[in-house]
C-alpha cells in the first residue's frame, strides 16, 4: 500500500480531513487509511458511530490520526461555545465517509440527524467520497439501492459502490468497500479535480502497460512501462463518470486500481491489436496509452533456445509491429475521438509534433523518459498536449493523476454534447 507522500504538490498534503467510519466489519481497513493520510502530511480528525465503534479502537484512530477520535457522547457539551457537528463539518476540507452503510446511508439521503455523524454529513459543504460497503442481499434490496440512486444526485458528493468479492458474512457477490489503495487515488482525485462527473454515461477504452514480443519461452522484447500513467486515466475517467474498457499488458501497479474497470489483460502487440478492432466501435473515445514493442521475431519459438541457437535466431530477421495508433485512426468508424501517446528522449517536442502530424490522432500527449522523476514507472510526468490547429499545451511536472485530469478534459470537450 503505497503511503509515501506524492512530493511538493501531493493533492492531500495540509488537507483537513474529515474521516466518518460507520457501522459495517470493513471499517477494519480504516485504520490503514488513517495512517497513510497523517503519512502524507494531511490533518485528519475521524468520528465513529456507535456502531463501529465495536468494530475499530477510537484509541488508535486517535494515535494514527494525531487527533481526538469523535463519539456520539461527544455531540453535545455544556462547555461548547458551538455544536461539535458544526465545528467538524466547517473544519473540513475534504470528507471520506468510509464504509458508508445501508443505515447511515439512509439517514443521509432521507436528511435524518440523529447521530454526529449523520449531523455532520447535513452540516457540511466539504466534498464527501462515499465508499459503500454491506451484505450482497442488503446492497440489492430495493430501498437501498433508491437510496443509492438519491445519492447520486447529490452535489459535491463522489459516491464509490462497492466492489465483487468474498465477504464477511462468507458470500461471495457485491458489497465489498473500495480497498484502501482504492480510497487514496479517490481522495486524490477528489482533491486535485473535484467531484464534477463530466464523463456521466460517455464510454472509453484504455490501453495501458508494456506489450511482449517472444523469442522462445524464456525471453522476449518489451520495455520498462508499468501501466501507471493509462491506468490512472481509466479510474480518473470511471471517477468522473465514464464506463470504461481497459486493455493492458503486464502491470506494475496497485491492484485495487483496477476495481471498478473492465479489464482485459493482453501480452502481444497482435493481441492488442485483435481487442481493438473488436472494441473501437463501441466506445465514444479511446486513449492509446500502452506502450507497445516496435519489434517482434519474424519465428518465435516453442521452445527454449540455447545461448548459440538464440545468437543465430536474433540473425534471422525482425518484423515491425504493426503501428496500432495509425491503424486505428485509418479504420475507426465515425465518432470516437483518440488520444495518443508519444515518449520521447532529447528535444521531445518537435518529434512529437512530426508523429502528431503524422498519426492524425485528436490528441497527443508527449513526455520526456530521459529526466528524472517523470517517464516509466515514475509517480510524476511532464511533456506537452498536441491537440488541433497545431495547438500545443505544455504541461508541468505534476502527479500523473493530475496528469490524467488534465487529458481527459481537454478529450471530453471534443466529444459531441451528451
Amino acid at each position: 500500500m503505497r503511503t509515501e507522500p506524492l512530493g511538493p504538490q501531493d493533492p492531500l498534503a495540509g488537507r483537513r480531513i474529515l474521516v466518518g467510519i460507520s457501522g459495517s466489519i470493513a471499517a477494519v481497513k480504516l485504520p490503514l487509511v488513517v495512517s497513510a493520510l497523517a503519512k502524507r502530511g494531511a490533518e485528519v480528525r475521524c468520528v465513529l458511530t456507535p456502531s463501529a465503534e465495536r468494530l475499530v479502537s477510537p484509541v488508535a484512530l486517535a494515535s494514527l490520526s494525531r487527533q481526538r477520535c469523535w463519539l456520539d457522547a461527544d455531540q453535545w457539551s455544556h462547555t461548547a461555545a458551538r455544536p461539535l457537528h458544526v465545528e467538524l463539518a466547517e473544519w473540513a476540507e475534504l470528507v471520506l465517509l468510509a464504509p458508508l452503510s445501508a443505515t447511515s446511508l439512509g439517514r443521509w439521503v432521507h436528511g435524518l440527524g440523529d447521530s454526529l455523524l449523520a449531523s455532520t454529513l447535513l452540516a457540511t459543504e466539504a466534498p464527501v467520497l462515499a465508499a459503500a460497503a454491506m451484505n450482497t442481499t442488503m446492497w440489492a434490496s430495493p430501498g437501498v439501492l433508491a437510496n443509492w440512486q438519491q445519492l447520486q444526485g447529490f452535489e459535491r458528493v463522489l459516491p464509490l459502490g462497492p466492489a465483487e468479492g468474498l465477504l464477511a458474512c462468507d458470500r461471495q457477490g457485491t458489497g465489498r468497500m473500495a480497498e484502501p489503495e482504492l480510497l487514496l487515488l479517490a481522495l486524490d482525485s477528489l482533491a486535485s479535480w473535484g467531484w464534477r462527473r463530466d464523463w456521466q454515461g460517455r464510454r472509453l477504452l484504455v490501453t495501458a502497460g508494456p506489450t511482449r514480443e517472444w523469442l522462445d519461452p524464456a525471453r522476449c522484447i518489451s520495455n520498462p512501462s508499468t501501466g501507471r500513467m493509462g491506468v490512472l486515466l481509466a479510474q480518473a475517467a470511471r471517477l468522473r463518470g465514464a464506463e470504461v474498457q481497459l486493455l493492458h499488458g503486464p502491470l506494475q501497479v496497485e491492484p485495487a486500481w483496477l476495481e471498478g474497470l473492465s479489464c482485459q489483460r493482453i501480452d502481444t502487440g497482435a493481441e492488442l491489436q485483435q481487442q481493438l478492432r473488436q472494441r473501437q466501435s463501441g466506445v465514444e473515445a479511446i486513449a492509446m496509452a500502452a506502450a507497445v514493442a516496435d519489434h517482434r521475431p519474424a519465428d518465435p519459438q516453442a521452445d527454449k533456445l540455447d545461448k548459440q541457437a538464440l545468437e543465430a535466431h536474433l540473425a534471422a530477421g525482425w518484423q515491425m509491429v504493426p503501428d496500432l495508433l495509425q491503424e486505428l485512426v485509418q479504420q475507426r468508424p465515425p465518432g470516437p475521438r483518440i488520444l495518443g501517446f508519444a515518449a520521447h528522449s532529447g528535444d521531445v517536442l518537435p518529434q512529437a509534433q512530426a508523429k502528431f502530424a503524422r498519426k492524425g490522432c485528436d490528441l497527443l500527449f508527449a513526455n520526456p523518459i530521459d529526466q528524472a522523476g517523470t517517464g516509466f514507472g515514475a509517480a510524476s510526468n511532464q511533456g506537452w498536449l498536441l491537440g488541433p490547429g497545431g495547438a500545443v499545451e505544455p504541461i508541468a511536472p505534476q502527479p500523473k493523476l493530475a496528469v490524467a485530469h488534465r487529458l481527459l478534459s481537454a478529450l471530453v470537450a471534443l466529444l459531441p454534447p451528451g
